[in-house]
Order: C-alpha cells, then structure tokens, then sequence
C-alpha cells in the first residue's frame, strides 16, 4: 500500500462527525475533539486501512454519495457491486436471490433475442417494468453464483442491514466508519470520514489496489502450478512431450519399449540346377 498517513490527512479523512452525534464505541479511534467536531486518530486508520488492504478479496459497496465510485471500482476489479437500495436477505437468503437472478437472465435472454415482442402489449409491458427493478436491484450482482468472500461498505450506518446479514452468515466485513458508527460490527473496521467524495476515494483506491495484487499474486501461482504440472507429465511449453521425462511402469515397459522391425528372410539360393546340354552337332 503506497498511502501514508500524510495522504490521509490531505484527503480529510481524519474530519468525523459533530460531538453531539458520536458513538461512544468510536472513541478508541478519536484523537480528539476541537470546535465541536471528533478529529479521527489518522494513525489508527493508516494502521487498520493495511490490515483491510492485506485482507481484501472481494468488494460490495452502497451509499448515494460513494455510488460511482464503487462502480468504477467494481469493475476495474471485476467484482459484483450494490449501489442503489440493498435488498434485505441478499446474503442471507441467497438462494431466493439465485432463483430471481435466473429469472432477471431469462428475461434479458428474451429481450435480446426479441421474443418479448410476441407476448400481449400488457404483458409486455408488465416484464419490462419487473426488468427495470430488477436492473436496479441486480445489476452489479448478476453473474454472483455464491456469497461472497468478503464484504466492503462505506458508511455502516447507512448499510446496517448489509452489515447486519454479512456478519449472521460469517462472512467478513470491511468499511469506513465514520464516528457516528460502531466499528465493533465490522472484522476490519477503518476509521475515517465516509461522507466526503475525497475521502471516500482514497480509501477505495487502496483497496482496488489490495485486490488487483491479490488477483496477480492468484494468476501466478496458477502460471506456476500449471508449469509445474506440465513438467511433471513431460510436456514443454509448445505441448510437446520429452519422452525422457515420461514416468513408464516397470510392468509395462516390454510393451511400450520400441522395437525393431525383424528383417526378411532371405530366399535360399538355387542349387542342383538343370542346364540345357547343347551338342556340337545343333550349332
């Protein structure tokens, strides 16, 4: 992580809430209070915005004023996103959630296929108004197939269902907390200001760059699995295979070792042949 401390007092991280709208559970990461608002120990953060960093596999993220950022995010990082209104039992009844995605598919599929057109203008009608609230709802969870690795949120108590629904299914959970909110609900809590775009944005970009080190650490060990594997069977980089590196059972050697071919036999020479006697007399 190339951020430090300086970074995030330039990017007001450190500005909380005002006093009178603190949580008390906040107070381990509060350096102070001046002229009414909750200054954010700086150190704090830095300290647990690397163990978030260090964790960090997978990214969901909602509140109105952090939206593009997510979804930027999301998709430099290929990880499904929420950014408009969570829907409640998204994690923790996910299997509902499965059965509505197929449908929110099955309908996308029709759409662009053009089959919607043969059902009746009502009915229509009736899919594409449940298509536009599904594309509200689904459109950065799609292609999830399970619940994910890992949670991120901006704002726990704007996304207390979120949070609520990630830690009843045991799924860790990551997010910017701001002094008006209990970062005991959070495995990697990280205290900061998540209501400046500013603020929010330096602590996105640390993560997006956790997971794309993540993701170039997992492509490599899968690089070197596969070579690996590949020169345990004896086939090289071009697919072909060194016959000297092939593992042959002893019991099966006879059968596989090559061979030459027997040569002809030879056909015995002619021997005891008759030649025609020609006498003076017939020349």
């Amino acid at each position: 992580m190339n951020i430090t401390p300086k970074d995030l007092l330039d990017a007001g991280v450190h500005l909380g809430h005002q006093t009178k709208r603190w949580n008390p559970r906040s107070k381990p990461y509060i350096f102070d209070h001046r002229q009414g608002i909750s200054i954010i120990d700086l150190e704090k953060t830095h300290a647990n915005l690397e163990k978030a960093c260090a964790f960090v596999e997978k990214l969901v993220g909602t509140k109105r004023q952090a939206q593009e950022l997510i979804r930027e995010a999301a998709a430099t990082t290929s990880m499904p996103y929420v950014t408009t209104r969570w829907m409640g039992g998204t994690l923790t009844n996910f299997e509902t959630i499965k059965k509505s995605l197929a449908k929110f598919k099955k309908y996308k599929a029709q759409d662009t296929a053009g089959e919607l057109s043969k059902f009746s203008s009502k009915e229509e009608s009736a899919i594409r108004r449940e298509m536009a609230r599904m594309t509200r709802n689904f459109d950065g969870i799609s292609n999830i197939t399970g619940l994910p690795g890992a949670m991120f949120v901006v704002d726990t108590s704007y996304e207390e269902i979120a949070v609520a629904e990630a830690k009843r299914m045991n799924i860790p959970c990551i997010g910017l907390v701001d002094t008006n909110s209990d970062p005991t609900q959070l495995t990697y809590p990280i205290p900061g200001n998540d209501d400046a775009t500013k603020s929010v944005r330096i602590i996105v970009d640390a993560i997006v760059e956790a997971i794309n080190t993540g993701l170039a650490h997992r492509e490599t060990r899968r690089v070197a699995h596969a070579d690996a594997k590949a020169a345990a069977s004896g086939v090289n980089a071009a697919g072909e295979v060194d016959l000297s590196k092939v593992l042959i059972p002893h019991d099966i050697k006879d059968v596989v070792e090559e061979r030459k071919p027997a040569a002809a036999a030879r056909r015995p020479a002619r021997t005891g042949a008759k030649k025609s006697a020609v006498s003076t007399e017939d020349v």
